[in-house]
């Protein structure tokens, strides 16, 4: 375990709308302290410390279940990396189904670790870029990104895979948010300003049909 106290964990994720049970805070601690290991082999994160890790990655992901809001659905989490924002939006919401695509072999292998440790069921990870993914008829209530860049290509993909009233979610600087809310093709929410961040936002929106 990541040594941190259940205590810590809420103090750090109260500003961003969540406070997790004694349950979800033992699970941080294990996800935090995993991560940390695999981070010394592969590069999962450049942020280190515990408390830091607790407000960028998941405060900053979790502060989605407030703003979007998401309370239940299928999630296809789009470049997972080390699993931001997927898995901490999982933990905070037990109804939410989950798939991690992510294309690097290594990530994909720690992502499947994570979900093995918590024991978390109606989690997928998906080893492949988005672009190869398969269709199959499968839609999703929410497509998320964060820090995958390629833009474009992303919501390229999320219109296809989108259900009828479904939206894609993304973590952006302020420069990105201003210019991808200007996308006539798509409906955009006000950008949320991230807790305790001065140019960082999320972005929601959904497709004109």
């Amino acid at each position: 375990m990541a040594n941190i106290t259940n205590d810590q964990i809420r103090d750090a994720l109260i500003p961003y709308g969540f406070r997790p049970d004694s349950a979800q805070c033992q699970a941080i601690s294990c996800y935090i302290a995993l991560l940390l290991k695999w981070n010394k082999t592969i590069s999962l994160t450049t942020v280190v410390d515990p408390m830091e890790i607790l407000r960028f990655h998941f405060g900053e992901s979790l502060y989605a279940a407030v703003c979007v809001p998401i309370l239940k659905g299928r999630l296809a989490d789009l470049g997972s990396g080390a699993g931001f924002p997927g898995l901490p939006l999982r933990l905070a919401v037990p109804d939410l189904s989950l798939t991690m695509i992510e294309s690097n072999s290594r990530k994909s292998a720690f992502l499947r670790e994570i979900v093995l440790e918590l024991s978390l069921p109606r989690v997928e990870v998906v080893r492949e870029r988005m672009e190869n993914v398969p269709t199959d008829g499968a839609t999703f209530d929410f497509i998320a990104a964060r820090a995958l860049g390629n833009h474009a290509n992303t919501l390229r993909w999320a219109r296809d895979r989108l259900a009828p009233s479904g939206k894609v979610v993304l973590w952006l600087g302020q420069g990105d948010a201003e210019e991808i809310s200007s996308d006539p093709l798509w409906k955009w929410v006000a950008p949320a300003q991230i807790p305790g961040s001065d140019r960082r936002f999320i972005l929601a929106g959904s497709p004109i049909q």
